[in-house]
């Protein structure tokens, strides 16, 4: 059953919008970022770490962006680009300040120019959870203890804080996944509350078009109510979007964020598409990566999209892969056409699909921090989707005004699925097939198809001359006018 709610629709230009996630570290450098400051940088194209930094910067993501344009990208989520000690930057030490070894405020100023005089967006991420041992606060906190008046902007247990513990000693503060890097802010103090959100309002008010909130369950939930409010009375157009990884249904009725992280999505579209050949090392319950059959893969779909009314559907970010996972390439073993059909699948679903950077040159780093490579701008590309990933992007666009995502799927055997959408008539006395989509993953057997359609629309992969059977790892979209 569909689920109900009242839900104010997400921004009108989230309907059209293809993603595409930055790690700014590892995507380009530009050359003009501390060229005169004798930084010490990793080089690019080495082994990723958790330490040392490789210098991509902002400025880089300005001179990318005619490739990104010409890739169908039209919205960018970037991680972190706030100051911060560590890579990722999810160790944020100054939430106003951009990090100078990222360009600064000046470069993220120009990126946002540069994005809305192309007709592009920009979401920014959100670290509101917890802050770095750096973050003044709570370094008043370290220099002052019990005397500080900022200790109620943490959670401390006993003191003196220990933010270098030793094996087996506790550091004295609740920090995120008992980390002590990472101190976790205490949301039920007033000016705690008011510091975050006027961070949310001031980089809203700079230009950028929206939030992707980290780990927002560990924060109470009335936080992001207000949080909402006063992001949306700024610019109601703000896309506002919850690293949510499984149900979110709590967090979608209209008081919290427009969509969620749709992992789901995701995980299981690689696991169908790969059949038996899945790299199963990683363990992560909320992305489990398990051998499913197509009935399983379409009761994840129905389940998922039920659980949310069709604005919530059409405002969630769908996504393969992420800086948190591996990538899907590696956990398909290298497989070219499984990572076909699984953007295949992608592409099909109500929501914003996100492509993580490097995918289309067929990056395959495997568990944090290998899945955080650098982007091989100097190197020649063993693998190039990019004309591919266009297409996806193209027939988007072409038939999502039709049918919107709302598919009936079916299987077809066992490594076949057929999904057709069932357009009325006028009078609704009569329903007709539209729209038929045949996805072959098999990688030995032909498929039996029976298409209504007498010429396909969309094809990657081979169809015999009568159009009856489909290929191993293809798949057809059969379009009839109506």
């Amino acid at each position: 059953m569909q689920h109900k709610n009242l839900f104010c629709k997400p921004p009108g230009w989230v309907s059209d919008a293809i993603a595409y996630q930055i790690f700014p570290d590892r995507f380009r450098r530009s050359g003009h970022v501390g060229v005169d400051q004798g930084w010490d940088l990793q080089a690019w194209g080495g082994v990723p770490s958790h330490e040392g930094f490789y210098g991509g910067d902002l400025y880089g993501v300005i001179d990318a962006l005619d490739y990104l344009q010409q890739l169908g990208i039209n919205c960018l989520y970037l991680n972190p680009v706030f100051s911060s000690a560590a890579n990722h930057r999810y160790h944020t030490f100054d939430y106003f300040q951009v990090d100078p070894l990222l360009g600064g405020g000046l470069a993220l100023e120009a990126l946002i120019s540069a994005l809305h005089s192309r007709g592009m967006r920009i979401i920014l991420d959100g670290v509101f959870n917890h802050c770095g041992r750096g973050f003044w606060a709570f370094h008043h906190l370290l220099e002052n203890g019990y005397t500080s008046p900022y200790r109620d902007w943490f959670h401390v247990h006993n003191w003196p804080l220990l933010p270098y513990p030793q094996p087996g000693q506790d550091c004295g503060y609740s920090c995120w996944w008992n980390d002590p890097a990472l101190p976790k802010f205490n949301h039920k103090h007033f000016p705690v509350r008011e510091y975050l959100i006027s961070v949310a309002v001031y980089w809203i008010e700079r230009g950028i078009d929206g939030w992707r909130l980290d780990v927002p369950d560990e924060v109470p939930i009335e936080f992001w109510v207000d949080f909402r409010n006063k992001v949306k009375a700024i610019n109601p157009d703000a896309w506002i979007v919850g690293e949510i990884w499984g149900d979110a249904r709590k967090w979608l009725k209209g008081d919290h964020f427009d969509g969620v992280m749709n992992y789901r999505i995701g995980w299981s579209s690689v696991c169908w598409s790969a059949k038996n050949k899945l790299r199963t090392s990683y363990k992560n319950p909320s992305y489990p990566l398990k051998l499913i059959s197509g009935a399983a893969f379409i009761d994840i779909l129905q389940t998922t999209l039920g659980w949310y009314s069709n604005e919530v559907n059409n405002s969630q970010l769908n996504l393969l892969d992420s800086h948190d996972v591996p990538r899907a390439l590696n956990t398909l073993k290298g497989d070219i056409s499984a990572l076909k059909i699984a953007l295949f699948l992608l592409f099909l679903q109500p929501g914003v699909p996100c492509i993580y950077y490097g995918t289309e040159v067929g990056l395959s780093g495997g568990e944090e921090p290998a899945c955080r490579e650098c982007f091989p701008w100097y190197e020649s590309w063993n693998v190039d989707l990019r004309s591919f990933i266009l297409s996806l992007v193209a027939l988007r666009k072409n038939i999502f005004e039709v049918f919107n995502g709302e598919l009936e799927w079916k299987t077809v055997g066992e490594d076949g699925l057929l999904a057709v959408f069932l357009q009325k008539e006028l009078d609704a006395s009569e329903v007709k097939s539209s729209i038929e989509i045949f996805v072959n993953r098999s990688r030995s057997s032909w498929m039996p198809i029976q298409a209504s359609g007498s010429e396909y629309f969309f094809l990657e992969g081979e169809v015999d001359g009568q159009g009856k059977r489909l290929a191993p790892q293809s798949f057809v979209l059969f379009k009839e006018a109506i």
